[in-house]
């Protein structure tokens, strides 16, 4: 294949309605499924199938459909071929690509992600805060825009003019009239359970970190590019401490696409639901972007072939 690819897996925000039966063999995921819905407590099938907004979007499920959604797409892209330079995952999907690169197994994985969902959801229901997604500023007028405000920081730098803040509700509020002052083009709260990415969640944070302590990781067999250091690393104990790091800390999206292009990638296929990751790919110079989910895994060969 003459194109140079990664792998990227979206996180929370991507989970639709009909997401499983979009996978490209569906059959092969009914015993993660049932493993799943057996950790988590919950008819995932059935919210992925005909849920509510609010059980679509609610953390403890949304993770693992996630999750598995990630790791099947990226198995068939594997599986079809395709040798990537590196793989990244944005805020959850980082744990489909750890999965994919053989740090542990997707059963290991899937034990890892119901935790931290569960535990990111009892955090956020403490804490009472969202997130907020404003477009049309760059990193660095926004954060001098909001500066001062209690209570709210930069939870994602996803790509420029693509910046989500996240923090308490109150905080949130006048950030956004800031914002909107500042010349945002857009401002948009997002559907999500709480100030994830933010100290607010420091206590789940924590809590993951004793977990993953007892965790086995192995070396990735691909280099990782990780949100809250985008050096691309395969050393297990250095996947492990920045995997915790995570939770509480922004994601530095546009810093794992420019890692990506300096490692000589000039393509990026999402491996999950939707198309948010393609899209943000294709505003960083040198990368075009390609979701399997929209094009399909035939598409897919054809177009980096």
């Amino acid at each position: 294949m003459s194109a140079r690819v990664s792998l990227v897996f979206p996180g929370q925000g991507s989970q639709r309605h009909g997401m499983l039966e979009r996978l490209p063999d569906p059959a092969k995921m009914t015993r993660l499924l049932d493993a799943a819905e057996g950790l988590s407590d919950l008819d995932l099938r059935a919210v992925a199938r005909d849920g509510t907004p609010e059980q679509l979007s609610d953390t403890r499920a949304a993770q693992p459909l996630l999750y598995l959604a990630d790791w099947a797409w990226g198995s068939e892209l594997l599986a079809a071929g395709i040798r990537p330079v590196a793989v990244a995952g944005h805020s959850l999907g980082e744990l489909a690509a750890l999965a994919i690169a053989g740090v542990f197994s997707v059963e290991a994985g899937l034990e890892l992600v119901v935790e931290r969902a569960r535990l990111m959801a009892q955090c956020a229901a403490e804490t009472a805060g969202g997130m907020t997604a404003v477009l049309g500023l760059d990193m660095e007028a926004l954060t001098g825009a909001v500066a001062g405000v209690p209570g709210v920081w930069v939870a994602n730098d996803n790509a420029p003019g693509q910046v989500v803040l996240s923090g308490t509700r109150e905080g949130l509020r006048t950030a956004e009239a800031l914002a909107r002052d500042a010349g945002a083009r857009r401002v948009v709260p997002l559907q999500v359970a709480g100030p994830f990415h933010t100290p607010l969640m420091q206590s789940a944070a924590d809590d993951f970190e004793r977990i993953l302590r007892d965790a086995r990781f192995s070396d990735a067999t691909i280099p990782v590019v990780q949100d809250s250091d985008p050096r691309a690393a395969t050393d297990a104990e250095v996947l492990r401490e920045r995997l915790v790091a995570q939770i509480a800390g922004p994601v530095r999206w546009r810093d794992v696409m420019d890692e990506l292009v300096r490692m000589g990638s000039d393509t990026v296929v999402e491996a999950g639901p939707g198309a948010i990751l393609a899209g943000l790919a294709r505003r960083t110079a040198g990368l075009r972007g390609v979701s399997a989910d929209e094009a399909g895994i035939e598409a897919v060969l054809e177009e980096v072939a």
